[in-house]
C-alpha cells in the first residue's frame, strides 16, 4: 500500500499505565476509505484513539496520521481530524448552531465563515429548526447529529467517529450511515468508525481492524473477510418450507437454514442455481432473493476475538 492510499500507520505502538499494558505491539496500516475499528470492552480502542489525536503519548512505537507524527505534532493532527466522541460534549446555554460555530472557531475559521459552515453542515445532518434551541433540550438523536456536525464543520480529510449511531432509532441510524457513505464516496473523506454495532461496520466499511487484549488480531479488507471458504448462495423464500426442503433434497443440493426465512445452499455454479429454481417451481415457493453467501460481521468478530483470547473473552455485539 502506497503512502497516498493510507491515512494511518502504527509501528509497534505500546501503552502502559503502571503495570497495566493497555496496548501491546500495535502494528497496522489504515487505508483510505471507511475502516471499522472493533473490539470487546477493554481491548484498547479508546486508548488508541487518544494516541492518534495526540492526547496520550505512546510508551513506545510511532503513529503516523496523514503523514504527520502524532507524538511530535499532535496539534497539526487534530487540525486535520474531525473527532466525534461517544460521550456528550457541549457548552451549556448555547444553541445547536452556536455550538457548531464554536467548533468552527476552535478550528480557526473566521466568525462569519464559521456560522455559514455551521448552517451548511447542520443542513447536511438533517437538523431543522432544532438548531435554534439550546443543546440541553436535545434528544439523544439530536445530540448525535450535533456531535457529528461539530466533527465535520472544519472540513477535515479524516473523521474518527466513536459510536455515531448509539441511541438512534432505525430511521436515524440509516440516515447517519448514509451520510458516512456520502462523505467517503462523494467527498473523499476517510473515516475510522469505532462501534459495537457490527452490522453498521458491514454496511459502510471497506476495511476492518479488530483489537483484543491490547493487540491487533485482524486487519483486512471486508471483501476478503466476507468471502466464505466454500462458495454458497443465500436464498430467501416464501412458501411451504417442508415442500421446499424436500425438493432441495431431490435436486441433490446441500443446504442449511438461516434466520429469518433464509437458506444457505452450497455451490454457486449456474447449473446449481438452475436446480434451486427447479426446486422452487416444484415446491410452489417464491424466491424472494438469491445472492452469493457472505460471512457475517458477527461471525468474523467472534472468531477473531476467540482465537486471540482462547475463547475466554466475552465478545460484545
Amino acid at each position: 500500500m502506497s503512502q497516498a492510499d493510507q491515512v494511518m500507520e502504527f509501528q509497534k505502538v505500546a501503552k502502559t499505565f503502571g503495570k497495566v499494558r493497555a496496548l501491546q505491539d500495535i502494528t497496522a496500516t489504515i487505508p483510505a476509505g471507511v475502516t471499522g475499528l472493533l473490539g470487546p470492552n477493554g481491548a484498547g480502542k479508546s486508548t488508541l484513539i487518544k494516541i492518534v489525536l495526540g492526547l496520550l503519548r505512546a510508551s513506545s512505537g510511532r503513529v503516523n496520521v496523514l503523514g504527520v507524527d502524532a507524538s511530535v505534532q499532535g496539534k497539526l493532527v487534530r487540525q486535520q481530524v474531525g473527532f466525534m466522541p461517544e460521550d456528550d460534549c457541549y457548552v451549556p446555554s448555547l444553541t445547536g448552531v452556536e455550538s457548531v460555530q464554536f467548533a468552527a472557531r476552535l478550528n480557526s475559521l473566521p466568525r462569519l465563515e464559521g456560522l455559514r459552515r455551521a448552517h451548511e453542515i447542520l443542513d447536511f445532518c438533517g437538523a431543522g429548526q432544532e438548531r435554534y434551541r439550546t443543546v440541553e433540550t436535545y434528544s439523544t438523536g439530536m445530540r448525535q447529529k450535533l456531535k457529528f456536525a461539530q466533527a465535520l464543520v472544519h472540513d477535515p480529510p479524516l473523521l474518527i467517529l466513536d459510536e455515531p449511531t448509539a441511541g438512534l432509532d432505525p430511521d436515524e441510524r440509516d440516515a447517519m450511515l448514509s451520510r458516512i457513505r456520502i462523505l467517503a464516496r462523494d467527498h473523499g473523506k476517510s473515516v475510522l468508525l469505532c462501534t459495537h454495532i457490527l452490522p453498521d461496520v458491514q454496511s459502510v466499511s471497506s476495511h476492518v481492524v479488530i483489537l483484543a487484549a491490547g493487540r491487533v488480531v485482524l486487519s483486512q479488507s471486508l471483501e476478503e473477510l466476507s468471502r466464505p471458504v466454500s462458495p454458497a448462495m443465500t436464498v430467501r423464500i416464501a412458501g411451504p418450507v417442508a415442500a421446499w426442503t424436500e425438493s432441495l433434497e431431490r435436486q441433490g443440493l446441500t443446504f442449511r437454514p438461516l434466520q429469518p426465512e433464509g437458506w444457505e445452499i452450497a455451490g454457486d455454479t449456474h447449473a446449481m442455481q438452475r436446480r434451486i429454481w427447479a426446486a422452487a417451481r416444484e415446491s410452489q415457493c417464491v424466491i424472494r432473493s438469491m445472492t452469493p453467501a457472505r460471512n457475517s460481521m458477527e461471525m468474523i468478530f467472534l472468531e477473531a476475538v476467540q482465537a486471540a483470547t482462547g475463547g475466554a473473552q466475552h465478545a460484545d455485539s
